[in-house]
């Protein structure tokens, strides 16, 4: 499974990476994400417990829970924010996110790949499933909230 989302953010490349590499601030920016429980924490690694909703567009206020275990790498000299999914149906997923600058701003991108174990009839589910009903959906509004958490001046 290999999915992209990427956004452009009226802010500094630094800025941006400085605000997306504190996981303990997604829950007070990012509405779907219910909360962040560090199981060890660095300064520029750490292992948490991620949890957020998936919502039900054809229903109104309907919610799926989701959760999961992921190692966090922070790499400020590359300016990338790196995943490691140690738990959950997503176990072994990679993730990295990137902060280029472009005119006006920087293009933030999370990049996930999923090297599936399950059999090749399961495969055939993870991408629509796994990658486009979970992964890219929530990824997507990640991006859009930061967007709208940065460019409101709140990530000042």
């Amino acid at each position: 499974m290999h999915s992209e989302n990427s956004i452009h953010i009226n802010a500094r490349p630094e800025r941006i990476f400085e605000i997306a590499s504190d996981l303990s601030r997604w829950p007070g920016m990012l509405p779907h994400y219910r909360r962040i429980t560090y199981l060890e924490r660095s300064e520029l690694k750490n292992v948490v417990v991620m949890a957020a909703w998936r919502n039900l567009q054809m229903l109104a206020d309907a919610k799926i829970p989701v959760r999961w275990t992921s190692e966090q790498e922070i790499d400020p000299k590359k300016l990338e924010i790196r995943f490691h999914h140690l738990k959950a149906l997503t176990k072994g997923m990679r993730v990295v996110w990137t902060f280029t600058p472009i005119q006006n701003g920087t293009e933030v991108r999370i990049v996930h790949d999923l090297h599936s174990s399950i059999p090749v009839v399961g495969r055939s589910i993870v991408e629509p499933i796994v990658g486009n009903f979970f992964v890219h959906f929530i990824a997507n509004q990640t991006l859009q909230y930061m967007k709208i958490f940065i460019e409101n001046k709140n990530g000042s």
